[in-house]
C-alpha cells in the first residue's frame, strides 16, 4: 500500500522532533497546538493545515521548504519499493545491470506456420 502524505508528513516531523531531543509536549506549547492532536499528525492519523505545519516546523526550527522535500523524498522512495515489490528491478538510467536473466519469448506464428484457432486447409 502507497505512503500517505499526511503519514510521510507526520514521520518527517516526528523524525525532527526526536533528532533535537524535544518533547512532544515541548514541540506542541511551542506551536500552540494540543499535545493530542500533535502526536496524532506525528503518527499520519491527521493532516495538519498549512498554517499548523508551518507552526510546527517553527517550534522545531526546521524550514518548511526542507520537511517538504524530505517528504517528497520518502514518498519516492517509497513508490519504488512498492514497484520493486512487484517482482521489478529498478537499474538507474546509465547503469549496468549483469544479473538479470531474461526468459525467452517467441514471437509471431508458432512452429508450424498456424496460429492457434486459425482453420486447417484440408487436402482436396
Amino acid at each position: 500500500m502507497a505512503l500517505l502524505l499526511r503519514e510521510a508528513i507526520g514521520g518527517s516531523l516526528r523524525r525532527a522532533r526526536t533528532l533535537r531531543k524535544r518533547t512532544l509536549r515541548d514541540v506542541s506549547r511551542a506551536a500552540r497546538v494540543s499535545l493530542g492532536y500533535l502526536s496524532e499528525v506525528e503518527r499520519g492519523r491527521k493532516e495538519p493545515s498549512s498554517e499548523l505545519l508551518a507552526s510546527i516546523c517553527e517550534a522545531l526550527d526546521v524550514a518548511l521548504p526542507d520537511l517538504l522535500a524530505e517528504v517528497i523524498s520518502e514518498m519516492t522512495r517509497d513508490e519504488q519499493l512498492e514497484f520493486v515489490g512487484r517482482n521489478e528491478t529498478l537499474v538507474p538510467i546509465g547503469q549496468r545491470h549483469t544479473d538479470l536473466r531474461l526468459a525467452p519469448v517467441r514471437t509471431g506464428a508458432p512452429l508450424g506456420g498456424n496460429r492457434p484457432g486459425a482453420p486447417v486447409a484440408s487436402a482436396a
